[in-house]
C-alpha cells in the first residue's frame, strides 16, 4: 500500500489534478519573459515537469519544449500526452543536457520537494547550467509558512473522474514536523479495489533563504514577486514566483 512519493500517483495525477491553472501560470511567466526581451527562440526546458501540465502550456505558446522529471511513472504518462515532446529522467541536482535554453521553469513548488539548501543550491546551479546567455530561469517555491499551513483544515478529499471512465477517491491529509521544520503529506488515494499511499515532504523556502543561493549559484539578477500581479511578496505570502537572469556569459 505504501508507495515512493510520485510512483503510483502518476496514473491518478491528472485527474486529480485537473483545476490547477497551469495555463494561467504559463502566461505569467511568459509575459514576465518577453517583457524582459525573450522572444521565444532558444528553446525551454520544463524541470520536475510531471505528467506534462505546464509543458504542454509552453509547447502550445508555440516553445520549443523539453521536459524532466525524477519519476519515470510520471514521464510515462507525459510521453502518452504529448508524443513528439523530448522527456528525458533527471535528478535537479546533477542532470546534465547537451543542450542549453532560453527558458527554464519549475513550477508547482516541486523545488520543496529538496529537503536541504544545499540540494536546492545544486539544483538552481544545474538550471543556471542550462540556461543560454541572458536566458531566464522561472520557479516558483512555498515559503515556510506555506508550507507550516499548506490547506485549511490540513486535508483535501474528492472524487475525481478518470478519463477511462472509473473515479479516484482521495484523502490527503498534512502536518508540520516542527523538529525537522518539513511539512509531510500523507497521500491516500483509490481506484476500484486498489488503494495506495505515497507520503511526500516539503521544505518552505523564503525570499531570504533564496537569495543567497541565487547568487552562489551564478544569476546574474532576480526577482522575487507575488502571482499574479508580480508585487514584491508580503510577509506573510504562501508561495512566491522567482525569475532569475543568466549573465551575458557563462
Amino acid at each position: 500500500m505504501q508507495r515512493q512519493p510520485f510512483t503510483a500517483l502518476a496514473a491518478v495525477y491528472d485527474a486529480i489534478m485537473a483545476d490547477v491553472e497551469y495555463d494561467h501560470w504559463a502566461d505569467f511567466v511568459l509575459t514576465f519573459a518577453r517583457d524582459g526581451g525573450l522572444d521565444g527562440s532558444g528553446g525551454a526546458l520544463d524541470l520536475a515537469c510531471g505528467t506534462g501540465g505546464f509543458t504542454r502550456e509552453l509547447r502550445a505558446a508555440g516553445l520549443d519544449v523539453t521536459g524532466l522529471d525524477f519519476s519515470e511513472e510520471m514521464l510515462r504518462e507525459a510521453r502518452s500526452r504529448l508524443p513528439g515532446v523530448p522527456f528525458v529522467q533527471g535528478d535537479l541536482r546533477s542532470f546534465t543536457l547537451p543542450e542549453r535554453f532560453s527558458l527554464v521553469t519549475c513550477v508547482f513548488d516541486s523545488l520543496n520537494n529538496l529537503l536541504t539548501p544545499e540540494d536546492l543550491g545544486a539544483a538552481l546551479g544545474r538550471a543556471r547550467a542550462h540556461l543560454r546567455p541572458g536566458g531566464l530561469f522561472a520557479f516558483d517555491v512555498n515559503t515556510r509558512l506555506g508550507v507550516r499551513e499548506l490547506w485549511e483544515g490540513d486535508a483535501i478529499e474528492g472524487l475525481a473522474p478518470m478519463t477511462d471512465g472509473g473515479e479516484v477517491h482521495y484523502h490527503w491529509s498534512h502536518h508540520h514536523d516542527a523538529e525537522a521544520d518539513l511539512g509531510v503529506v500523507q497521500a491516500f488515494c483509490r481506484v476500484g479495489e486498489l488503494e495506495f499511499v505515497e507520503t511526500h515532504r516539503e521544505r518552505g523556502y523564503d525570499p531570504a533563504d533564496l537569495e543567497p543561493l541565487l547568487a552562489a549559484a551564478g544569476f546574474a539578477r532576480w526577482e522575487i514577486v507575488e502571482y499574479p500581479d508580480y508585487a514584491p511578496p508580503e510577509p506573510d505570502a504562501p508561495r512566491v514566483w522567482v525569475f532569475a537572469w543568466a549573465g551575458s556569459d557563462q
